[in-house]
């Protein structure tokens, strides 16, 4: 699994960090973005849904979040 901290990082940050990795879902790897800017979680998750890709957030804290990505 491939893990991305973006702590302390404003959209699009996180999405243009995610896309770095596009190949790597595609191949089956699996991606756990870390982030505190609650944006970022409709960002990805609309990212997701235009790549068709599959997206889980989970709020591991007040105001953290784990998205977990996969193809």
């Amino acid at each position: 699994m491939i893990e991305i901290d973006c702590l302390g990082e404003v959209c699009p940050v996180p999405v243009m960090m995610l896309k770095k990795h596009q190949e790597a879902i595609r191949g089956g790897e699996k991606v756990l973005l870390v982030t505190d800017h609650s944006c970022a979680k409709v960002s990805i998750g609309d990212y997701c849904r235009s790549n068709k890709l599959k997206c889980l957030v989970h709020e591991v804290i007040n105001g953290v979040w784990e998205i977990t990505i996969e193809a």
